[in-house]
């Protein structure tokens, strides 16, 4: 499984991105996928995971109601809709991937950053 990750950039607080994330190769043992970030100097965060088999979204304290995934099957492609975006939402965004697990996640994109300017 290969994971690309995309959509990140430069934006002003209050404003909106939105990420993508393409799986390829052997996508069928997929069942979960999630986004993550990491802030300068920090830990990588949980931020979003949905189901891909009945597309159940959950998303982190931090980022609900601002923050929205979802998923296209048929792409296999996974989005986060990030609206209201605050400068502490500044991070490198990963996408990943797993057979079902929620807390081990086997495959990983490269990241995306995101840039929230005050």
């Amino acid at each position: 499984v290969q994971l690309q990750a995309s959509g990140g950039g430069l934006v002003q607080a209050g404003g909106s991105l939105r990420l993508s994330c393409a799986a390829s190769g052997l996508t069928s043992s997929i069942a979960v996928m999630a986004w993550f970030r990491q802030a300068p100097g920090k830990g990588r965060d949980f931020v979003a995971h949905i189901r891909t088999r009945n597309t159940s979204p959950y998303l982190a304290d931090s980022v609900k109601g601002r923050f929205t995934i979802s998923g296209d099957n048929a792409k296999n492609t996974i989005y986060l809709q990030m609206n209201s975006l605050k400068p502490e939402d500044t991070a490198v965004y990963y996408c990943a991937a797993s057979g079902g697990s929620l807390v081990r996640f086997d495959y990983w994109s490269q990241g995306t950053q995101v840039t929230v300017s005050s």
